[in-house]
């Protein structure tokens, strides 16, 4: 095997590849549109997306995947990922098969939270929690350049716990909050976290109070603007991304926050957060950052590369290109 590591990161509308060299520099890098509830297709995409990359290249590389879910460690199945395709099936293992050699997978957010925590908006820290805010909430543990999978394989995955204040049927008991409504998440259970924080979350809820249909970005940007509506939407947003993070810091304290997804671009959040979240830390002194991603939307692609290390140990980052040729 060559000192080339390949990432690849499995989103539901797009399939990113990279290739890297031991020193973090791309060499390659190509995306291609996800095929829609077609597993053996999926599969197949991600083959022809390395046999290419290996064909320009010259080299047989090491392959790392960033997948939404997860392998279930008792089952060797793929479960928990909003693409319902892959669910029950030997995914990586399939993968595995169609390229002949061994495929390390790991959590997209994982991903994401390794690659800020190499060569990102973390570096340098010893243990980094990556928070993915897009379609969808996730997580990712990082502690001494390592992504951490946990015991169960689920390390990270705050998006599927209850939100603070809201519990499965629906009812808020704490004294002075209206009443939190009931919100069945994909996964099963009711209130997640993902069902209050992510983009389609936010659009929602602001629909639901106003009436009005507005993507998250004109939401954000009618609130900066002076919009009284629109700024009560993202003060729920801030106020319950605030209780979540305060959550893990009494858990985890980790030496630095990285937000990715497309909620990480409300400016808004970076000015607020660090009172709110201190307001609610088991602490005298809140001093932890809460960062934008470095790398935006590359994070995951280059983190599921580093999930094999780099033979010279070196860790210069990646000089990335924000809008690769899709």
């Amino acid at each position: 095997m060559s000192n080339v590591r390949i990432g690849i990161d499995l989103g539901g509308t797009k399939i990113e590849g990279v290739a890297i060299d031991a020193s973090g520099t791309p060499l390659w890098r190509e995306r291609v549109a996800t095929p829609k509830n077609d597993y053996a297709g999926t599969i197949n995409a991600i083959g022809e997306l390395v046999e290419r990359a290996e064909l320009v290249l010259g080299v047989r590389a090491s392959i790392g995947m960033g997948t939404p879910g997860s392998v279930s460690p008792a089952t060797g199945l793929h479960r928990n990922a909003n693409s319902t395709v892959l669910n029950r099936q030997p995914f990586v293992s399939d993968v595995s098969a169609r390229l002949a050699r061994e495929v390390r997978s790991s959590n997209d957010a994982n991903c994401f939270a390794l690659s800020e925590a190499v060569t990102g908006a973390a570096r340098g820290a010893r243990v980094v929690f990556g928070v993915i805010l897009g379609t969808g909430v996730g997580g990712g543990v990082v502690i001494d350049g390592r992504a951490l999978d946990g015991h169960n394989g689920i390390a990270g995955e705050w998006g599927h716990s209850p939100m603070p204040g809201s519990y499965r049927d629906g009812r808020d008991a704490r004294a002075g909050r209206a009443e939190s409504p009931a919100r069945p998440c994909f996964c099963g259970l009711v209130g997640c976290r993902e069902q209050f924080l992510s983009g389609p979350a936010v659009e929602r809820d602001h629909a639901e109070r106003t009436g009005q249909r507005l993507v998250l970005a004109d939401i954000a940007r009618k609130s900066a603007a002076g919009d009284s509506a629109c700024a009560a939407t993202i003060e729920r947003l801030i106020d319950g991304l605030a209780l979540s993070l305060a959550d893990v810091v009494n858990l985890l304290d980790p030496d630095a926050i990285v937000l990715g997804g497309g909620v990480s671009n409300i400016e808004a959040l970076y000015a607020v957060l660090p009172g709110r979240v201190a307001q609610r830390a088991f602490t005298d002194s809140f001093t932890t950052p809460i960062c934008r991603a470095a790398h935006g939307d590359s994070s995951g692609v280059f983190g599921a590369a580093m999930l094999w290390p780099s033979t010279s140990g070196a860790q210069s980052g990646p000089q990335l290109d924000p809008h690769p040729e899709e």
